[in-house]
């Protein structure tokens, strides 16, 4: 088997980012990418590579060319105007000590 022509074939696939849900959590974690020729090949080797001791119940796939993402130079345009909306802020409300860490 080539190893050369392996790799490369598999830089051809599209890049897909996973998502895994865990056991305990609520909200699916981005855990890494992957190259897969397709959603059904991309689902079979996250399970394989990313869930490896059970850990996870839940498995999303997305192709990375169709996530949209803000650029770190954006930050200051892209959140700062944020902070002029003190009503966004829990600074107004009293929080009960049963909340805990909020």
């Amino acid at each position: 088997m080539n190893t050369t022509a392996n790799t490369a074939a598999l830089k051809e696939w599209p890049l897909w980012e996973v998502f895994v849900r865990s056991k305990q959590g609520l909200e699916h974690k981005h855990c890494g990418s992957l190259h897969a020729s397709d959603s059904e090949h991309a689902l079979q080797m996250a399970r394989d590579v990313y869930t490896r001791r059970q850990e996870g119940v839940s498995i999303w796939v997305v192709p990375s060319a169709s996530i949209s993402a803000s650029e770190p130079n954006d930050k200051p345009e892209f959140f700062d105007p944020a902070g002029d909306k003190v009503y966004r802020h829990p600074t107004f409300y009293v929080i009960p000590d049963e909340v805990g860490h909020m």
